[in-house]
């Protein structure tokens, strides 16, 4: 047990709320308050967006700090880690990471994580040419946490990071708070003016290319000549709300597909659904996936990334390959006809995220890899003193930044 409590500080400089902003939730409200004191440096609207969710002990920094060479945001996240004493920096995505991971080892910051989250199929130029900007980024993280078995790989094969920094801790939620409440079904459908016949489908996620909405309101009409009173639900906001309700009206799916935005007691919304969807084009390991299932909700995904570690196809749901409006609407009608299959893949799917993807082990795991820095009593109070060894540290991380960000100027 360390001597006192671990000061961890959480970073991101994503500017909407999704998976990865939930999964940082789950470490601010789970992390053991005997070990750890925790602070939040996030960009302004991801402040505002979390800011009713985030525990009243979390220090919050709103910081606009989108890459190494703003040197005014780089100053002021310097100043907040030394102000708080900041021993584990754990930043959220890539770019996060490559801004504020720098900055972290310039202060002397003694652990350095990194959680990716997903495969960065977005990714041209520099940013992805043979991944070279992550591999010299990689000398300022010292752990990079892989939230599935399929994303440690792409770090590992694709990324071509050092296999002994990567650390495999999978996603996990309050699984308790996904039971369907008493009600909730005929509940939300009365609200939505839905009738109990109507088959629901249910995509949540944001409304950005990754997610692949495009592809399944292709699908839609043809499920729709299959169900002609089926209705698609999306939950959730992003830069693509505009072109997707454009879209809708080009199909002539009109009132049979709603946009409820951002929604935050997403355990209703799963509970009135029959088949939730998620037509994704490249994934770590979703939220969503893992909630559904909880919730019972027989799942049709794209077999891409971790998804497959939680979407096991013909036992907790059925997967197609990503891009395939064809196959995915083959799946949900399949799923749609036979009520029997939904009921037997709710239940598998239930059971088996109870046993792999519990918040317990996730918060568990992380706990365990920040407590690798800090073994004993005697290695924290050496950390308080201010030694020529330290300064040595310090001085040897500044010229790594420098020859870092020179090279990459270089290539």
């Amino acid at each position: 047990m360390p001597s006192r409590p671990i000061s961890v500080t959480m970073f991101s400089n994503t500017t909407a709320r999704g998976g990865a902003e939930e999964h940082m939730l789950t470490l601010l409200r789970g992390l053991d308050r005997r070990y750890f004191r925790l602070q939040l440096v996030c960009s302004p609207e991801v402040a505002s967006l979390m800011a009713h969710d985030i525990p009243d002990d979390v220090a919050v920094y709103p910081l606009v700090f989108q890459n190494p060479w703003q040197v005014s945001g780089g100053l002021r996240l310097a100043r907040f880690l030394r102000r708080h004493g900041t021993d584990v920096l754990h930043s959220h995505m890539f770019r996060s990471s490559f801004a504020a991971s720098p900055v972290g080892r310039l202060c002397g910051v003694p652990m350095i994580v990194e959680t990716p989250h997903v495969r960065e199929h977005w990714r041209q130029g520099l940013l992805k040419s043979h991944f070279f900007v992550d591999r010299v980024a990689s000398r300022f993280v010292d752990y990079y946490i892989a939230v599935s078995e399929a994303n440690a790989r792409y770090l590992i094969g694709k990324k071509g990071l050092p296999a002994r920094k990567i650390r495999v801790i999978r996603n996990g939620c309050d699984l308790g708070t996904f039971a369907p409440p008493p009600g909730a079904r005929r509940k939300m459908r009365m609200n939505l003016g839905l009738v109990e016949e109507d088959p629901v489908l249910i995509v949540v996620g944001r409304l950005e290319p990754q997610k692949g909405h495009r592809l399944l309101l292709d699908a839609f009409v043809t499920v729709r000549r299959d169900f002609p009173g089926a209705k698609l639900v999306c939950v959730g906001t992003g830069s693509l709300e505009q072109d997707l309700n454009e879209r809708t009206r080009a199909l002539g799916l009109g009132a049979s597909v709603q946009f409820v935005g951002y929604q935050s007691n997403v355990a209703h919304w799963l509970a009135m659904a029959d088949v939730c969807v998620l037509p994704s084009f490249y994934e770590g390991l979703p939220l969503v996936a893992i909630e559904s299932s909880a919730a019972g909700c027989p799942m049709v995904a794209t077999e891409v990334d971790g998804t497959t570690e939680v979407v096991i196809n013909g036992k907790t749901g059925l997967t197609v390959p990503p891009g395939d409006s064809a196959r995915l609407a083959q799946a949900i009608c399949q799923i749609l006809r036979d009520g029997e299959m939904r009921r037997h893949f709710g239940q598998n799917a239930r059971a088996w995220v109870t046993e792999h993807f519990d918040k317990s082990m996730q918060l568990q795991q992380t706990q365990d890899l920040y407590l690798e820095a800090f073994p004993t009593p005697a290695e924290f109070r050496r950390m308080g003193d201010s030694t020529s060894e330290d300064k040595k540290a310090v001085a040897g991380s500044r010229s790594a930044v420098k020859e870092a960000i020179g090279e990459i100027s270089t290539r």
